[in-house]
Formats: C-alpha cells, structure tokens, sequence
C-alpha cells in the first residue's frame, strides 16, 4: 500500500460528496422560490440513499463475481472488504476503493432530481431512487468497472459517462416524461444566483476528485485527468458565454457556470484517456452541442427537463463518449481512437451508449410505474400550483427585505 495513494483517494471521495450539495445548491438557484427547499431535499436524500444501499448490497453487486449484468452478494455490508490491502493489485486498500466508488452513486441520483423537481412527490421520489440504484446505477458499473459486459466489450468510460451521466439524464427525463409537464411550466430563470455560482464552484471543485481520483493514486494519469478537467471546463464555459454574447449581446452568469459543467460532463469518459489539447475540442464542442440542446430543441421538441438533467448530462454525456471514442490514444487508453485512423473504439462507444440508454429507459419506465401503483407519481395540483415545500416538507426559504 502506498501512503499518497491511500491520501488521494480518500481526499477525492470526499470531493466528490462535496459535489452533492454543491448541486443542491446550484439547482435550488434555478428552481421556483416556493419549491427550493423540495429541490434541497430531493438531492440530498441522495446522499442517504446511495450511502446506505451502496454499504449494505451496491458495492458488492457491483464489484463482486464474474457475471456479465451483475456481481454478487459475497461483499454485502463490506464482508471481508479488506481496509488494509487489495484484492484488485491497486496501491490502495480494499475499503479505500469501495469508499470512493460508493460517492458516485450518490452524485449520480442527485442529477435525476433536476428533471423532475417541484412536481414529483417525494415519497415516490424516494422509493424510485431505491429502485434505480438496484437495477439501473449498480448494473451499468458492473458492466462498465466491474469486468462486465461493456469492460469487456472495451468500453471506456474514466469516470462515468456511461454510469453516471447518461443514466442519470435519460432516466431524468423519461420519469420527467411519465410524470408529465409542470402545470405552470416557465423557462429557466435564477432567483438566487448566488446560489448557483457557489454551487456550480463546488461541483468544479468536486469535480478534480471525480476525474483526477478515478486514477486511484496519485500519478501521471491522475495529473492528467486533473489537468484535462480543468481545460476542458474552462473552454466549455468560454464558448457559452461568447454564443450568448452572439445570441443575446449578453454575458450570463448562469449560462457561464452551465457551460463550465457541459464542460466537465464532455471529459469525464475521457479524462484519463486522452490529450490537453483533445480535452480543449471536447469542451467546446460538447458545450456548443448542450447549449443548442437546452436553449433551442427542449422547447420545440416540447418536453419539461425542468433544470436541464437531459440537456446537460445526457446531452454532454453521449457526445462525450462518442469524442472519447474520436480523440483516445494508444499510449492513454491502451487503444486506439478514429483520429489515429481506427473505427473499432467508436463501434464499441457507440454500443455501450446505446445499452446505456435501453437499460435507463426500460428501467426508469418499469420503476417508476411499479412505484405508481404504490404511491402517487406526482403531487396534487394545489400543492404544485401553491408550492411544495410546506405542504411537503413542512419548510419553506425566508426572505426579509
């Protein structure tokens, strides 16, 4: 075991929690002021949820045994998960790998919240995410991390833009679809922007561990996933605000922080995988394809991703995969990209993409109306047009003037 490795790791678990209520805060900027406190709870439960059920069956489903969908129950509640030495020949403990993983899960449920916030009831909420984890998130990381069908398909995915960003936006918005538009739906506006930048900052922040800790240790690869984060946030953030500077003759705060997140979702399957200058292309292009995603085809196409879940994940996500598949190198990824002249990685992008999507659609869809039949999908119309925060929570944001 090596002391450095252990350190980073155990630092960028905790980055990554930090992500979560670094993206409650974010979305509860943008939503409506009398459902904040709903959008508070309903990514934060997250962190319960994902806590919980990743301890007692997740992480053992997830990275035990050899099948091709799922693992088995050998390392439910941590059974001989070792917190001293590895069983997978990495230079950190069992524990430390098992602690690092169980954070992604959590993130990943937080984002499903933002397509459905201020209309879908929370109990519901609640039992959906117990089912998504089991049969949707815990899956596709076996398939993708934990020697499964995509792992062996040669699937690549750093950090989850299979697992974590296109799940969570195509399942956002399939439950967003099956639940139905908000009754006073409104275009995207920030009441609190303050809200949305110190949160948008802290899912950055959070977002080095994210990237630079699925290296698991402290090395070139995890200096170059940290490095290409970093420029690939920052080109997704530039090229935002100068489309808004040529669409609106405006510089928006909001649209910066959004371009900066389009960013990060663009390389995180790729972060350990390819070049600076390649992560620089990804920003840009990743940001330019969401930002035409969330301000134009949401509204003609007519669906209501609330705070663009679908838009910024989903979107970012797949396009982010396929340009991994575009831009990876031999000496990186251990093959090779279309840019080197090879069309095998993007079949393979392509396919894990793809499954990815049924698995979330055919699952979300199954769940949620298993959960219908046990409590109400959605809230009553007083409460949605009143507010759900008091009604549901019993709490509701003071403002003095």
């Amino acid at each position: 075991m090596v002391g450095s490795d252990i350190a980073w790791v155990l630092v960028s678990a905790a980055l990554v929690w930090l992500m979560v209520p670094g993206l409650a805060l974010f979305y509860g900027g943008f939503t409506d002021v009398r459902s904040t406190v709903n959008t508070l709870a309903m990514v934060l439960i997250a962190i319960a949820i994902g806590g919980t059920v990743w301890f007692a069956v997740g992480y053992s489903l997830a990275f035990s045994g050899h099948g091709l969908i799922i693992g088995d129950l050998r390392a439910a509640f941590f059974h001989g998960v070792s917190m001293t030495s590895s069983s997978r020949g990495l230079s950190i403990p069992d524990g430390a790998f098992a602690l690092f993983q169980g954070m992604f899960p959590m993130i990943t449920m937080a984002i499903i919240a933002g397509s459905v916030v201020g209309r879908m009831n929370f109990k519901a909420f609640i039992l959906f995410l117990l089912g998504w984890m089991l049969l949707v998130y815990v899956p596709l990381a076996h398939m993708v991390w934990g020697g499964g069908l995509l792992a062996q398909m040669g699937a690549l995915d750093f950090a989850g833009g299979d697992v974590v960003h296109i799940s969570s936006g195509v399942s956002g918005l399939t439950l967003a679809l099956i639940i139905g538009k908000r009754k006073q739906a409104t275009t995207l506006t920030v009441h609190n922007m303050l809200s949305v930048v110190i949160g948008g900052g802290l899912l950055w922040f959070g977002w080095f561990g994210f990237n630079a800790g699925s290296a698991l240790a402290a090395n070139g690869v995890a200096v170059l996933a940290f490095i290409n984060t970093s420029i690939a946030a920052s080109a997704g953030m530039l090229t935002w605000v100068m489309f808004d500077l040529l669409v609106f003759h405006q510089v928006k705060v909001a649209g910066a922080m959004s371009g900066a997140i389009a960013g990060l979702v663009a390389i995180t399957p790729g972060a350990g995988f390819v070049e600076p200058v390649s992560a620089a292309i990804m920003g840009v292009v990743v940001s330019l394809v969401v930002y035409i995603a969330t301000t134009v085809i949401k509204y003609r196409m007519g669906y209501d991703d609330t705070l663009d879940a679908f838009g910024l994940h989903g979107v970012g996500g797949v396009f982010g995969g396929l340009l991994t598949g575009v831009f990876a190198t031999k000496t990186l990824a251990g093959t090779t990209g279309l840019l080197q002249g090879k069309w095998h990685l993007m079949g393979v992008q392509l396919a894990g993409i793809v499954l990815t999507i049924a698995v979330s659609v055919v699952m979300t869809w199954s769940i949620a109306k298993i959960v219908g039949l046990i409590v109400p999908l959605r809230i009553g119309e007083k409460a949605e047009l009143t507010g759900v925060d008091l009604l549901q929570h019993g709490e509701s944001l003071t403002f003095t003037k």
